[in-house]
Parts: structure tokens; sequence; C-alpha cells
């Protein structure tokens, strides 16, 4: 776990330096940082969703995944924590200042961002099989970076973020050491994690368009495509059909 354990510390460093810069800059820089890093967003979401191999397991892990995600309630859950910590530490925390971003919105959409990706799900692979953190290592330090720039927009709802991390990540680790080498030789080029990031791809878009507050999406309620894809890559391939 010590890939997710750097990752925390680099989360709640950036983000409490974030944090103090914010609070010195005026709300209107904040906004156009914040629109900046979600026309940021959109383009590492179109980068991650051109890779697929074959769109329709992206498009059919999205729609079998929104429906899931809708009966779960994800993002009630998500938003339903977010209010739990804001009553709790919102006070102490404070506000970010650009217009309609609480504490809730801000830890929720830094969860996000923080935990869909092919990093999150291949650094946690190797630190779980192998013991080897070295793609977290790195994770670690682009998120610390992006965790200012959020938390200097967003506010220091940011930091709670960090707690997803933890059991993201840590999951992810978990189940990687119990299913040992089961997983085989997994690389960004083996298929079923070619079609994971090229869904993460569409819902980093969908984070993108909430930043830039084009359209509000429960991209929440879209994350068990992320588990969809592998099961679909995987069950094409008992089947002997290729992608």
């Amino acid at each position: 776990m010590t890939g997710t354990l750097l990752n925390i510390i680099a989360v709640l460093i950036g983000g409490t330096l974030g944090s103090l810069l914010g609070n010195r800059l005026p709300s209107r820089i904040q906004e156009t940082v914040m629109h900046g890093l979600g026309l940021l967003t959109l383009v590492i979401g179109v980068d991650m969703a051109l890779g697929s191999a074959n769109i329709l397991i992206p498009m059919f892990s999205i729609l079998i995944g929104g429906v899931l995600g809708e009966l779960l309630r994800i993002d009630d859950g998500l938003n339903w924590l977010g209010r739990k910590a804001e009553e709790r530490w919102g006070s102490r925390l404070g506000q970010g200042k650009v217009a309609g971003w609480s504490v809730t919105r801000a830890f929720v959409t830094s969860s996000l961002i923080f935990c869909v990706g092919p990093m999150t799900i291949l650094g946690s692979i190797q630190d779980g099989l192998l013991g080897d953190y070295n793609l977290l290592a790195i994770k670690s330090t682009l998120d610390g970076f992006a965790a200012v720039a959020f938390s200097a927009s967003l506010g220091p709802g940011v930091l709670l973020s960090s707690v997803t991390v933890g059991v993201v990540q840590g999951g992810v680790a978990g189940l990687a050491m119990l299913a040992g080498g089961g997983l085989g030789e997994v690389t960004r080029q083996t298929p079923w994690v070619v079609e994971l990031t090229a869904t993460g791809g569409i819902l980093i878009l969908g984070i993108g368009l909430t930043l830039l507050e084009l359209k509000k999406i429960r991209v929440a309620n879209l994350l068990p495509a992320i588990a969809i894809a592998p099961a679909i890559v995987w069950a094409l391939q008992a089947l002997g059909i290729g992608q």
C-alpha cells in the first residue's frame, strides 16, 4: 500500500498549498483557473477515449454502467458523504470563492478526477501484485500538483478526496493481492486496460463539462462502467470473439 499512502500525502499537501494560495486570489482569477482546468480535462478525456480498439465496448459499458449506477445511486451516496463532511468540517475548511462550489461539490469532483484513469488501476495492481509503487509515485506527483490547482479554485473540500483515493486505490491493490498471478502481465496495451482507459476517458469528459459549467453530469453514477469494460473484454476472449 506504499503507493496509495504516497498518493494520499501528495493530495493533502497539494490541497493545503492550493487552499492557502486560493485564499489570496480574487474570485475572478479562481474562476478562470477552474475553466482552464476544465478545458484541460476535456483534452485528457478525448485522448483517453480515442484509444479504444472497439468503441462498442465503451458504449455498452457506459450504458450498462449508467443503469447500475442510477439503481445504486452512487452519486447520491458520494454527495451524502460530502454533506456529512461539510457539516462536520465545513466551518474549519471554509469555501472556495467560485460561486456554487461547496465543500461537497469540490469533494465529489476531485474524488472522481483522482480516481478515474488508467494510472489508478494499473498502479494499484502493480503495487498490490508486485509491491512496485513506481507508477503510483508518478501519479502521486501529478495529483499533488493537480490538487494545488483544484483546491485554489474549488476550495479546500479537495482535501477530503484523499479519503476516496485511499479507499479506491487501497481496495484495488488489495484485490490484486488476492487475485495473485490470475491477472497475468498487465500493461497499458493489455486489451482490457485499453477499453477501461477509453471508458474512463468518457467519464473524464463528463467531469470537464461540469468544471466548465456547461452541463452537470452525474459522473459518479457512470463509475460501474469502469468495471464493466474489462468484464466485456474477458467475456469476448472467453468466447473466442476478437475485438
